[in-house]
């Protein structure tokens, strides 16, 4: 994998039970890991849904491979750009190589 081409920062969130503000347990997000990646948006698609304008922003994102992202699967989301607050919803993940990399496809909310 060409380090060159992972030119970009995304954060890789994980659901699960988290401490609020408040010190109680509760459902939410947590950070994964914050990695390097390759991030290439492909054609994106509108629709009207529930009367309103949606539009999806399709993308795919490379990654290394690590033990640290190995699980990663589509029940984990991402932010990009990093602090942003713009999250893609994970549609698939696959192993490029033999643990050379990880291609993820993506689905954001424009």
């Amino acid at each position: 994998m060409d380090a060159g081409s992972l030119d970009r920062r995304v954060t890789l969130h994980r659901a699960g039970v988290v401490e609020n503000e408040h010190g109680d347990m509760v459902q939410g997000w947590s950070e994964l890991a914050t990695v390097w990646a390759s991030v290439r948006p492909s054609p994106g698609s509108e629709r009207l849904a529930s009367a309103e304008a949606a539009a999806n922003a399709p993308t795919v994102v490379t990654i290394r491979w690590s033990s640290m992202v190995a699980a990663l699967s589509p029940a984990d989301r991402l932010e990009y750009p990093v602090g942003s607050g713009r999250f893609f919803n994970i549609v698939s993940v696959v192993e490029l190589g033999r643990r050379d990399g990880l291609q993820v496809a993506a689905i954001g909310r424009a």
